[in-house]
């Protein structure tokens, strides 16, 4: 069975972010544990935790990815906030373990001018610290981004050089953003230009990584490293060369989740259903 999914609200109690996704006919998701634009993160109810993991298997919506905090980087110059975004790191990944879910999604942070190479040291350095004193059930997630501003995580190489720098790579894993991917420069949008897109991935660092795909299309051009999101088939990438990425045979394991806009509570039902339309079994 393939896992397609959306990026589900908490609002209310944890455990109704299940029944929105189950009302909405995904089997996979995911979901912020708390503000992803503040600090503060209050406990979960124990009653809260266990109504969440019963819904999750009995709706069997897994697997289940949450997402790290939007205001974390862990590859800053600024010791403050670097001490900082590994305190809450730990925190979301103790809350990710309490929930029982599969993933934890990191973007890769900023070097806020100080050079990708420091800021993919900065990166590694801190998720050792992080995997050592967390040590987390749930596997971690490197995503790759679209390069705006002083963003590491835009060329698959960054991706290799991290995991390269770990004590334990084998607690983590890749999520692959579509959008991102087109974004920073590469064509996933012709048939030739995706399998060389693959291809490169797998040399260096080996498709079975890819755990989730964040399936998005983009309303920015390839190699524009503008980050911006469009629905299924309407963006730039465009519904054909999106068919080819959720029905090529090296994905198929993968979780598809998407992070498509939210202008009206129809819009995830649309391209839910425009992507389940594609699917090939």
């Amino acid at each position: 069975m393939r896992r397609i999914g959306v990026h589900v609200s908490i609002a209310g109690k944890i455990w109704e972010s299940l029944v929105r996704a189950k009302a909405l006919g995904c089997n996979t998701m995911q979901i912020f544990s708390r503000n992803p634009r503040g600090w503060q993160a209050s406990e979960f109810d124990p009653s809260d935790i266990e109504n969440f993991k019963k819904l999750k298997r009995d709706y069997d919506i897994a697997p289940v990815a949450v997402h790290i905090p939007y205001i974390i980087n862990l590859a800053t110059p600024v010791d403050g906030l670097y001490k900082k975004s590994m305190v809450a790191y730990i925190e979301d990944i103790a809350r990710a373990d309490v929930l029982g879910v599969e993933y934890v999604v990191t973007h890769l942070g900023s070097h806020v001018g100080t050079g990708e190479d420091k800021g993919i040291k900065r990166f590694s350095d801190a998720l050792n610290r992080i995997i050592h004193k967390a040590k987390p059930k749930t596997m971690i997630l490197l995503e790759n981004t679209a390069g705006s501003g002083s963003c590491i995580g835009y060329r698959f190489e960054h991706i290799k050089r991290i995991i390269n720098g770990l004590d334990h790579p084998e607690r983590v894993g890749v999520c692959l953003d579509t959008a991102h991917t087109f974004e920073s420069g590469y064509d996933v949008k012709t048939k030739a230009g995706l399998e060389k897109t693959l291809k490169e991935f797998d040399k260096l660092i080996g498709l079975d990584k890819i755990k989730v795909v964040h399936f998005n299309d983009s309303l920015s051009t390839i190699g524009s490293r503008v980050d911006r999101h469009q629905h299924i088939g309407r963006g730039d990438i465009g519904l054909g060369a999106m068919g080819r990425i959720i029905n090529h045979p090296k994905l198929r394991g993968a979780a598809f989740i998407m992070e498509t806009p939210k202008e009206t509570d129809k819009d995830d039902k649309m391209n839910l259903r425009i992507v389940k339309k594609m699917v090939k079994e």
